[in-house]
């Protein structure tokens, strides 16, 4: 997550005094075997170096996936990082779904909710779209760097003329919670309908909206390019999230909060069933979103 939060949140936590704040949550164990895998995923992500180790946990999934990826090498403001691009399923000639999430992290804790948590989120849905592949958009992932930095890795995609999307979906912080939490420009439109009939279905609530913090989705809109950004929370956070991010003491802490960006940001802090019923919602959203295409196309002709 962007660090213009990260300062935000810390002016909020020493606001509190010290008896306000929670003492940090231990996650359950994950029970499924779908769970078992993304943590697994997150696990390895976490455990690495915060550099190039992380990059390499998930080019190693990557290839266990049987999916060819590539390195995206870029430089801004001196300043270089390595993005990992790569194609999921679908025909060169349909349009494109981007996948994404940002792999680095900043130097304290592990990185498993920020973003790890959101990185293997994608590699879930990849394995997925694989499989099965959607019937009118091709799917890519893209896993960026040097998010923490500014955005950087989501910069340098659109600025050197990576391929524009039909849609870019991104994931950060998808770790715990009822609630997925959508960054939409448009909160009628087709994915945020989907989202939202997903969400009742699975159990989950759905908050969608544009207040939301920044992060990887803001250089595509920026350049006019469709983009919308997913958070798994609890419901009961958003509010003094979106507080800290205004600069007011929210009225109670936020659990992202005290992990983000901290010592606390270890793996078990995450709720691995939790986020497998969000990966669960977002598939059939993403797969609803993919099946009205055609109903749209065909209603504009």
């Amino acid at each position: 997550m962007h660090p213009s939060l990260h300062f935000a949140l810390i002016a909020c936590v020493l606001s509190l005094p010290a008896c306000a704040r929670p003492a940090q949550e231990v996650a359950p164990p994950a029970t499924s075997a779908t769970a078992k895998s993304w943590l697994a995923d997150v696990s390895a992500i976490a455990d690495a170096d915060a550099g190039p180790g992380r990059r390499t946990a998930i080019e190693k999934r990557l290839d266990a996936l049987g999916l060819q990826w590539r390195n995206g090498p870029f430089e801004i403001d001196g300043q270089k990082g390595t993005n990992i691009l790569a194609d999921v399923a679908g025909s060169i000639s349909a349009p494109l779904l981007l996948l994404g999430a940002h792999w680095d992290q900043v130097g304290k804790g592990e990185g498993a909710t920020d973003n790890a948590s959101g990185s293997a989120t994608v590699l879930a849905l990849a394995e997925r779209l694989k499989a099965k592949p959607l019937a009118n958009h091709r799917v890519a992932v893209a896993f960026w760097d040097l998010e923490e930095k500014g955005l950087l890795g989501s910069s340098a995609y659109v600025a050197d003329g990576g391929t524009k999307p039909a849609l870019y979906v991104n994931f950060d912080v998808f770790a715990w919670g009822d609630t997925v939490w959508m960054m939409t420009p448009e909160a009628q439109g087709g994915l945020a309908i989907a989202s939202r009939d997903a969400m009742a279905t699975r159990g989950l609530k759905l908050s969608a909206g544009e207040h939301y913090p920044p992060t990887d989705h803001l250089p595509f809109l920026k350049s006019g390019w469709p983009a919308v950004s997913y958070s798994l929370i609890g419901n009961d956070e958003i509010t003094g999230i979106l507080d800290a991010y205004a600069g007011k003491k929210p009225k109670a802490m936020p659990k992202v909060m005290q992990v983000i960006h901290t010592e606390g940001d270890t793996l078990d802090q995450v709720d691995a069933d939790a986020a497998v019923q969000g990966v669960d919602a977002i598939e059939d959203a993403l797969r609803r979103w993919d099946a009205g295409f055609t109903a749209t196309a065909s209603a504009s002709q």
